[in-house]
């Protein structure tokens, strides 16, 4: 149940930033974008990708939420199930990366978001990961 609780609540949170980017807030939204060693943006997202985005940490926050049983709610079983597994890998892939600009295993590293992916966005991704496998084994 802990693990639910603090998991919602990191990615709520997130969700929160992504929106926060919606509405024109600038708070780490540079720094999270990969850049090309020359400083190139490698992604020039629109609010409508950071909406979505959004919608889906936030989505990924309630389902954990839920899971930790504090509100009854009944989703589908299915949703159970599968999301149980489906949300984790999520996560654990995007810590692994793409092996260029992004994960723990990526080539680009001194950039600034080579330095802050490699110091807080693929350990938080790994440990969004690791927490949502250890929810879901011990059920």
């Amino acid at each position: 149940m802990i693990l639910s609780i603090l998991l919602s609540i990191i990615l709520i949170g997130l969700g929160l930033i992504h929106f926060n980017w919606v509405i024109g807030g600038k708070f780490g939204f540079a720094e999270s974008l990969p850049t090309k060693e020359s400083g190139e943006r490698v992604l020039n997202p629109k609010k409508i990708d950071s909406a979505i985005v959004g919608i889906g940490l936030t989505a990924f926050g309630i389902f954990y939420v839920l899971k930790s049983g504090i509100f009854e709610y009944n989703l589908p079983e299915w949703i159970m199930k599968y999301g149980s597994w489906i949300i984790p890998i999520i996560f654990l892939l995007r810590a692994i990366g793409e092996f260029k600009y992004v994960g723990f295993f990526k080539s680009i590293k001194k950039t600034d978001f080579g330095k802050l992916d490699t110091k807080i966005f693929s350990p938080l991704c790994l440990i969004i990961g690791i927490f949502g496998m250890i929810i879901q084994l011990m059920k």
